[in-house]
């Protein structure tokens, strides 16, 4: 795989979401990486092994102790030292606790101001964390291409424009000749992972339609995307033609080049062809040998820089539609996204504050962005809301979108947008960009066309941290179990749910990251979040993890009217997911469930984040898989900003859906902290926050909600949700106990008042008639008992 002049070949797995559900079953033979030029390999002496190529594949250098960069998962024993202790695996003896821990629910512990210290980006980044990260070598920085990608993996080439000599059948026909298209677990179906020819010999070739003139600059193949067989091609020549009739090949000096191709089914592999590149409207790759188990199936992006054509008076027609938005379109590292987070907070200093809840293992800071018209402090009544980005690092647009999300408030702030404005002033915004810096490194520094399809994904510990929060689903549903066995209701708990002792032992097998985005959940009071994520086109919601563990099982929490509107919003106005015409991505077609899914019914996932907050927090928490392609060429920014935009905003506006207020003390006005919140016929409770405000996210409908809280009486009204996009106001006012009251003015040495000495006397009289009526009734059944004996 090229990087910055430099090949390094690593196996990679690299297997889809919906193909984790049959690791069980994943198996496949790790190939010793044998890069063999036209000439052959020559031993330098010093441990490396020089590449002797045509004059199109430069030359490289490969080093068998080249720092990790596969997709598997990495040795945490390699794991830096002077970080926290590294993860574990957690032993089955923990998990017995899980249950005796539900039985009280926590306290609110967070201070009223709800916020963290300023992060200073003028600061240099720690040098040892610098010299960990970067090591200042070439291979550290992608490889420029000199012209794009076409689009095969974005799907902006379309089926139309791809042809191929032969196929062995519709689901492995040309259409499915894409880079990084992920195919499903069984093999035989229309959604198989490569094009595959029917017949095996030098005659069989997959074309591309570029629809215009292009100078065709390289071509990047995969192997087949399969967990039951292994094919791949290992080299292949190149032919061009402007009319399919007569065809170019590319040429090495006098002699026809042939290219070299994988070495395994997943790592891409690049090849650059020379200065004097063809210009031409079509392109073929013509494989010549494959491995020779099995058969001739690929994976690939073209790499070209269109023209305009001189004979197309109406070209003007053919220009991509991009933004008028002037943002910072491109991808950033950790270094130049601190730059950009630094002029942001120094164009709009009023609105922003830039601030880090931790450290990933090897030391890079996560940072916010928090936007609002009082940044570092919460507002009584003003909701909370959170974008959370770059859980899987090399799922990269979702970062970049956040960092447009960024400028493009401020922008529209100074310039006086009425809708930005007002969403400023009413909500606290926390944009997180990459919660997984140390992936997003790995794949930056591959390149976006060459991380392949899972380099980045896991931490640098080599945790999936979509996998990683506390399992609260297990200790919800064997709190019901005990409960139908024993008839005891004691356990059962349905909101604010602790996490179990184990998880938060230093050996849990927790990231720092995890801890760090738990913390975070737990001082601020959000209300509404999502995640954002890459690789298909769908938005997904909780719960996702299936009850009986099955592979996929429609799951839905209590709150499920609610959540499928949070998705059908952000999927309807999605300009990518709404457009009927759309293919799927890769092997499921979500169009037929409107882009919208109940997580747990597309595969199941243990310990995920949208889980965790819905029953740990106030939160709810959704998934959004932004885009085909996990990791988008730079050029395609602007239009992936297009096509979310509208949706980001959209979204963040529904923070104001539903009912909001503040729950106070009648007597003296304080606000009631940790006040239980019951929406009649919704079994989930949330609670209200230190200065007693709460927020409730709801339909519109009439609701009767119950408010409760340790020393009050419980109070009950009907509460109103209109379709206006602002929330209802629902105040509650509770009185103590007298129990309450008896114990502070004993506590303070004080007299009862009159009132409570009143209600007092009239307690004793009602227990001491309820008592006498019970002796006298006792009394009669045994006189009863007595004389008919």
């Amino acid at each position: 795989m090229w990087s910055g002049g430099r090949l390094n070949c690593q196996y990679s797995p690299g297997m889809s979401e919906g193909t984790v559900m049959a690791q069980a079953l994943y198996f496949t033979f790790v190939l010793s990486c044998l890069i063999c030029g036209s000439h052959g390999l020559v031993s330098s002496g010093n441990g490396t092994t020089t590449v002797r190529s045509v004059d199109y594949i430069k030359t490289t250098t490969v080093t068998p102790t080249e720092k990790r960069d596969s997709t598997t998962k990495p040795n945490t024993t390699q794991s830096n030292k002077s970080a926290n202790a590294p993860a574990v695996k957690l032993t089955s003896t923990t998990t017995s606790k899980v249950l005796a821990t539900t039985t009280r629910p926590p306290r609110t512990t967070t201070t009223a101001n709800y916020s963290f210290n300023t992060e200073d980006l003028n600061e240099g980044i720690d040098k040892k964390v610098e010299k960990r990260v970067w090591n200042k070598e070439p291979e550290d920085e992608p490889l420029e291409l000199e012209c794009p990608p076409l689009g095969l993996e974005s799907l902006r080439v379309k089926d139309t424009q791809l042809r191929a000599s032969s196929y062995k059948r519709r689901g492995l026909g040309p259409h499915r000749g894409r880079l990084n298209i992920q195919s499903g677990i069984e093999d035989g179906d229309i959604y198989d992972g490569a094009w595959c020819a029917q017949y095996e010999d030098k005659k069989q070739w997959l074309e591309v339609d570029a629809r215009r003139p292009t100078r065709f600059t390289g071509v990047i193949l995969q192997g087949r995307s399969s967990i039951w067989s292994w094919d791949f091609i290992l080299t292949y020549k190149v032919q061009f033609s402007n009319d399919t009739l007569v065809w170019q090949p590319a040429m090495n000096g006098t002699k026809e080049a042939v290219f070299e191709g994988n070495q395994d089914t997943e790592t891409p592999a690049l090849a650059l062809f020379n200065e004097s590149a063809t210009v031409a409207r079509y392109i073929r790759i013509n494989p010549q040998s494959w491995y020779e188990n099995g058969t001739i199936c690929l994976r690939a992006e073209v790499l070209g820089c269109t023209l305009p054509d001189p004979n197309n008076i109406y070209a003007w027609q053919q220009t991509e539609q991009g933004t008028q938005d002037k943002l910072d379109f491109r991808h950033h590292n950790y270094k130049e996204m601190r730059k950009l987070m630094k002029s942001v907070t120094e164009a709009c200093p009023d609105i922003t504050h830039i601030y880090s809840i931790g450290k990933s293992h090897m030391g890079l800071k996560m940072y916010v962005m928090e936007i609002s018209d009082h940044p570092g402090k919460h507002e009584l009544g003003e909701p909370e809301f959170r974008y959370v980005a770059g859980m899987h690092g090399n799922e990269a647009l979702g970062r970049e979108l956040l960092l447009n999300l960024m400028q493009y408030i401020c922008q529209e702030y100074k310039l006086g947008n009425q809708r930005i404005v007002r969403l400023v002033k009413e909500t606290r915004i926390h944009l997180l960009p990459s919660m997984n810096p140390d992936g997003y490194e790995m794949a930056f520094k591959k390149g976006s066309e060459l991380a392949g399809w899972a380099l980045g994904r896991y931490s640098y510990q080599g945790i999936d941290m979509n996998h990683n929060f506390a399992d609260l689903n297990k200790v919800m549903w064997d709190a019901v179990e005990f409960d139908f066995q024993n008839n005891d209701k004691s356990k059962l708990i349905n909101h604010y749910i602790p996490i179990p002792e184990y998880y938060t032992s230093e050996d849990a097998f927790v990231a720092l990251e995890t801890r760090a985005v738990i913390n975070w959940m737990q001082n601020i009071p959000f209300v509404l979040s999502a995640n954002l994520h890459g690789g298909e086109l769908v938005v997904t919601y909780p719960f996702d993890r299936t009850e009986d563990w099955a592979p996929r099982d429609d799951t839905p929490t209590p709150d499920n009217s609610f959540f499928r509107w949070l998705a059908t919003v952000y999927a309807s106005t999605n300009q990518v997911m709404s457009n009927p015409d759309r293919r799927p991505c890769h092997n499921e077609n979500f169009q037929r469930y409107n882009n919208i899914i109940n997580g747990a019914n597309w595969h199941t996932v243990q310990g995920s984040m949208n889980d965790f907050s819905y029953l740990h927090t106030n939160c709810f928490d959704v998934t959004v898989e932004l885009s085909c392609d996990k990791f988008p060429h730079a050029s395609e920014l602007p239009i992936e900003w297009e096509n979310n935009k509208e949706s980001l905003l959209i979204y963040m506006e529904q923070v104001h859906r539903g009912l909001k207020g503040v729950i106070r003390d009648k007597d003296t006005e304080a606000g009631i902290a940790d006040a239980i919140i019951k929406v009649d016929d919704i079994d989930h409770h949330i609670r209200s926050v230190v200065d007693g405000d709460y927020w409730r996210l709801l339909n519109p409908g009439e609701y009767e909600v119950t408010v409760s809280a340790e020393g009050y009486n419980p109070s009950t009204r009907m509460c109103r949700v209109m379709y206006e996009h602002y929330p209802t106001i629902c105040d509650f006012r509770l009185t103590k106990t007298p129990k309450q009251r008896l114990k502070e003015i004993l506590a303070k040495g004080g007299k009862l008042p009159k009132d409570l000495q009143l209600r007092l006397r009239q307690l004793r009289l009602r227990k001491l008639r309820a008592s006498t009526k019970a002796i006298n009734s006792r009394r009669a059944a045994a006189s009863r008992k007595a004389r008919g004996s």
